[in-house]
């Protein structure tokens, strides 16, 4: 009987998310909305990158340098890894501006001495971020082979809404490619955890999670996250903590985002 109440909870979150795509986006800035080019990464800067596949904006920390005669040449960076939700997708590079509202992305345009190589891609108009994994694995692979200093022990993940859908299910499917996880009201399927072989079993029953959801979430229930908790507990995951904003609505991404123990909590661990 609980899974299938999971289940259901499940669909009823999935149908209250994807119906925020006809919630009109609240409106950019038209300059933000001019035709986006694929750039060279620029420390303190985002820029607009493709794998061919996905879309993605690529930010490096002011003090990042390549320049290997750099005093922090051998500095290796922490990379963040943001998904978006539902209402922030598109399939051009101009529609890489939606990513910029809410989250990291909106972050480092303020703070360019945020000290993450932050990755946010896109997801196309016309899918979920849960369907999209092995875009995303392709996508990460790209960005740790070609940005030179990211650390592939301290890959953190986190994404709100769909995004939030999209940590716990990349997370439980590749764990050993994450050193912590924060989703953010979203939600997932947690058992697909006990389909893993051995080795990514034991993987995933080390990543520390670390869960956000608003107590009164009217699109996305936070019985969801309760569940993803309960569950990944029951699996084994040893360090699991959950966060329910007393009175808070859908958006619990901003008082997230905007507290600093979160990143201290990502750093803390490594893989």
């Amino acid at each position: 009987m609980k899974t299938f109440v999971s289940i259901i909870y499940g669909l009823s979150a999935l149908a209250a998310v994807m119906a925020l795509a006809f919630i009109p986006v609240a409106q950019v800035q038209a300059a933000e909305q001019s035709s986006q080019k694929l750039g060279a990464p620029v420390p303190g800067k985002q820029v607009a990158q493709s794998t061919g596949s996905l879309n993605y904006l690529l930010f490096l920390p002011e003090s990042y340098s390549q320049e290997t005669s750099q005093p922090d040449a051998a500095k290796k960076w922490p990379v963040l890894v943001f998904l978006h939700g539902l209402g922030e997708r598109g399939d051009s590079l101009s529609d890489l501006a939606k990513l910029k509202m809410h989250g990291p992305p909106m972050l480092v345009e303020k703070n360019s001495k945020f000290e993450f190589i932050a990755v946010s891609p896109q997801c196309p108009t016309d899918s979920w971020w849960p369907w999209k994994l092995e875009e995303l694995n392709g996508m990460l692979e790209q960005v740790l082979k070609d940005v030179k200093d990211a650390d592939p022990t301290r890959v953190y993940l986190t994404g709100l809404s769909m995004g939030g859908f999209g940590s716990f299910s990349w997370a439980i499917r590749n764990p050993e490619r994450f050193a912590a996880v924060a989703p953010i009201c979203g939600g997932g399927t947690y058992h697909e955890a006990w389909g893993l072989p051995n080795k990514k079993a034991a993987q995933l029953r080390s990543l520390p999670f670390w869960i956000f959801h608003g107590a009164a979430d009217s699109v996305v229930s936070s019985e969801l996250s309760r569940e993803m908790r309960n569950g990944l507990q029951a699996f084994g995951v040893k360090e699991l903590n959950l966060t329910i904003y007393p009175g808070v609505d859908h958006n619990s991404w901003t008082q997230t985002y905007d507290n600093p123990e979160l990143y201290r909590w990502f750093l803390k661990h490594s893989r």
